[in-house]
Parts: structure tokens; sequence; C-alpha cells
């Protein structure tokens, strides 16, 4: 069988013809150096280093990125006073103001109740009637 030597030209024709003329033709027949200076320049900006000395926060005594601090963390469940590292205990604080223990003990059930305001009434997590 004999192969078509002009098959390339038939198959880019054929492209041309169904999805237009720019489809086939160099990407860098319109390319100058006015665009090849704009596009350095541009990468060059994207890419330096900020040096600016508003840009980081003194946090304890260390310099933190302000790209970094996106929040404040409260580690500290206002119900009943705890401490956690606890990751879950970070979704529980974000959504209900309160660590995963005191949500299971006074919130579970009872959503409702607690996003109008209701809380324990003192520090004991003695419940309120």
């Amino acid at each position: 069988m004999k192969k078509d030597p002009n098959y390339p030209i038939k198959v880019e024709q054929a492209i041309a013809k169904k999805y237009g003329k720019e489809t086939v033709q160099n990407p860098k027949k319109d390319w100058d150096d006015a665009k090849e200076q704009n596009y350095i320049c541009q990468l060059k900006q994207f890419y330096a280093p900020s040096t600016n000395a508003n840009d980081e926060v003194d946090v304890d005594g260390v310099l933190i990125s302000k790209k970094l601090i996106t929040k404040e963390s409260n580690r500290s469940c206002p119900v009943c006073n705890t401490y956690s590292f606890k990751s879950k205990d970070d979704v529980y604080m974000s959504k209900f103001d309160c660590c995963f223990k005191c949500y299971i003990q006074w919130v579970e059930g009872r959503e409702e109740r607690w996003k109008k305001g209701w809380r324990p009434k003192d520090a004991n997590n003695k419940k309120t009637p």
C-alpha cells in the first residue's frame, strides 16, 4: 500500500476549514519584540520577591508574612475554657463557637437554640433551665 505524501497537508487543510485558519498557523506569527518585552516585564513583576517591610507582622518576637495570617485563631473554648490543639475542635469552634466536648454535651440536637444565643449559665457547665 502506497502512502500519500500530501496527507499531512490535507489534514491541516481540513482542520483549518472546520476550526478556522488560526488553529493551524504558527503561534509565533503575531509575536514581535514589543510583545516579548512586555511579557518579560510581566514575568519579572510576578516573580519579584516582596521587599516591603509592611508585609511582615511581629508575632511573639517572630516576623511572619501577612499572607500566612488568615484569621485570628481562638484555641480556648468560651464555654468550658479548655485549651485545645485538636483539629476537630477547630471545626466546632468555627461553626458553633465551642469545642467538640461542649458540642456533644450542649449543642448536639439543639443547634437552633444554640444559634439563637442560649449558653450554659456558669463555668461548671450547669445547664440553664
